[in-house]
């Protein structure tokens, strides 16, 4: 529940520390997103905002069995590594949180295999950059560069229908990068559910 709490807040302080322009930027296009109906649930590897928790364990089944994922940090995400996507091979941690018994959101921790403090080219500052390239490829191009709440560090939006993406670097650690995928349809339940578990 802390890992949960952590990421479901970091999505809403992003939003809290924008200038005024970029909040005002950033909540019309969250607005229109939203009431276009459209719904982009589509991930990554099969994995879909508002899939369950049953739909969830059987795909992630299936990709153990065939070897293309693993158990990853203290067991307790799933390991994923990606080895021509991106500038280094790069591995993947990640596990949702689920709402409802459906994906709400999937942080992931992304960082390159062979890091190392005197290897710059593998440095978040890089590697936040070569992600946001890959991203742009994947989900479309627009995505907005924004403050986030590490002011020596910009992150990056995108929105498109329900989902937002966000992709920023992780203030204590320099080999990583996270981003960070949610269901705008299911924010206000969500956070009404974690106030009342406060």
């Amino acid at each position: 529940m802390r890992t949960i709490f952590y990421f479901s807040i970091f999505a809403l302080t992003i939003i809290t520390i924008f200038s005024c322009s970029e909040k005002q930027r950033y909540n019309s296009l969250v607005q229109k997103e939203l009431a276009s109906g459209i719904r982009h649930d589509s991930l990554f590897l099969n994995l879909e905002l508002g899939m369950t928790s049953e739909s969830f364990y059987k795909i992630c089944w299936e990709m153990n069995k065939h070897g293309l994922i693993r158990q990853g940090s203290g067991n307790t995400t799933v390991l994923y590594e990606m080895k021509d996507d991106l500038k280094f091979p790069a591995e993947l941690n990640f596990y949702p949180t689920f709402f409802e018994d459906k994906i709400y959101e999937i942080p992931v921790q992304i960082k390159y295999k062979a890091w190392a403090p005197w290897n710059k080219p593998m440095q978040s500052d890089s590697l936040q950059l070569d992600v946001l390239s890959l991203f742009k490829k994947w989900y479309g191009d627009d995505f907005m560069e924004v403050s986030s709440p590490d002011p020596k560090h910009m992150a990056y939006v995108r929105v498109d229908g329900n989902r937002r993406i966000s992709i920023y670097r992780d203030k204590d650690n320099d080999a990583m990068v996270w981003a960070l995928f949610s269901d705008l349809s299911k924010e206000k339940e969500f956070k009404a559910f974690m106030a009342d578990k406060k």
